[in-house]
């Protein structure tokens, strides 16, 4: 059942941002004939005054249609209700909806959950957590430091139970570079000493792991609406923020981040087991792959909404569009190098998976 409710959550996220483009389209008059949520087989339809309705066989993605390049459209080519003659502006508006939409829906789930679960204060307890997500090539995985270790002391020098602690730890690895560091671990019950020598990178010194703050939520319940309000806008703004930063670190540090990409199975997975947990949960994972789902479609990556808008603000600057052809080839390129990476991430998740991994041992 976890597995189904991670799946109906990316189909609703689906539905929210084509919901997004087809509202900003209708609103301004501009023709659609088509609003399918899913690819492949139709399962199920109806036909409006203007628009066919459908749910397809794939929940993994949508589409909103319009009029403008159907050979069977009866609607003149010069209809300024098309949306291909609109004004940049208005394209714009429709081409970015989704994009809204996602981030607008995120924001509001998060109000949900807070108003739901409470309001979370952090107790903190001596130390740092190494976050999930270390890799056998970095220095302090290398070095025998591990995802779930609390470091409790760097150098000698404790770390208090302070949100203060993170930053004192990574000055003190910044400011070692090519220096053996002496980091007090607690795994579990026992305590290790283990020794790392950060490398020099920019000029700093650098471990390759993440850390975060050795805290544990309490949760009371919301004083007032303002608190769930303005709650849920702090973490939707460290969400964003953070969603950006990933990104940014896996164009720039793709070496070591590309093994992180995940395709929908994996996202699935993580639903699931989220899921499985509280059913609350949900909710958080519900605003994490909708702000996901918003910053990926913005980039300016063919086939996707930000190139679609990289293509309007290039004919903002010149007063004309590129010609058809260099647009449908660079559209056709990306879709196709889009699809590949789908396919590749599917098959990859996929072979990872306990249950498949077994069928071949």
């Amino acid at each position: 059942m976890s597995v189904l409710a991670a799946i109906a959550v990316l189909a609703v996220l689906i539905l929210v941002h084509e919901l997004g483009h087809f509202l900003a389209a209708r609103s301004q008059g501009i023709y659609v004939n088509r609003f399918s949520l899913g690819f492949g087989p139709i399962l199920w339809k109806y036909q409006g005054s203007q628009t066919e309705y459908a749910v397809r066989a794939f929940p993994v993605g949508g589409f909103v249609g319009f009029p403008d390049d159907d050979p069977d459209s009866e609607i003149p080519v010069d209809d300024p209700n098309l949306l291909r003659n609109r004004p940049v502006l208005d394209r714009a508006i429709v081409i970015s909806a989704g994009v809204v939409a996602n981030l607008i829906f995120a924001y509001f789930v998060l109000v949900l959950l807070f108003g739901i679960v409470g309001i979370p204060d952090l107790k903190y307890s001596p130390g740092v957590l190494v976050k999930p997500g270390d890799t056998e090539q970095s220095v302090a995985y290398q070095a025998g430091i591990r995802k779930g270790d609390i470091i409790l002391a760097v150098q000698g020098k404790e770390l208090e139970a302070s949100k203060n602690a993170v930053i004192s730890l990574k000055t003190e690895i910044e400011n070692s570079p090519n220096q053996p560091v002496e980091f007090l671990i607690q795994r579990q019950q026992e305590n290790l000493s283990i020794q790392v020598t950060p490398e020099l990178k920019n000029g700093k010194g650098h471990v390759g792991i993440a850390l975060i703050e050795n805290a544990t939520p309490i949760y009371h319940r919301p004083r007032n609406i303002q608190e769930i309000f303005g709650t849920a806008a702090n973490k939707f703004q460290q969400l964003v923020v953070g969603t950006f930063q990933g990104f940014g670190q896996l164009i720039t540090n793709f070496q070591n981040t590309a093994d992180k990409l995940a395709g929908p199975v994996k996202i699935v997975e993580a639903g699931a087991k989220l899921a499985a947990n509280d059913s609350t949960n949900l909710l958080f994972f519900a605003a994490i792959i909708s702000i996901n789902l918003a910053v990926i479609n913005i980039l300016p990556l063919p086939a996707l909404d930000g190139g679609q808008l990289a293509f309007l603000l290039i004919e903002g600057l010149r007063g004309k569009p590129l010609p058809n052809k260099i647009q449908e080839n660079v559209m056709q390129t990306g879709l196709v190098l889009l699809l590949g990476l789908g396919i590749f991430l599917i098959v990859k998740d996929t072979s990872q998976l306990e249950w498949v991994q077994k069928l071949f041992q």
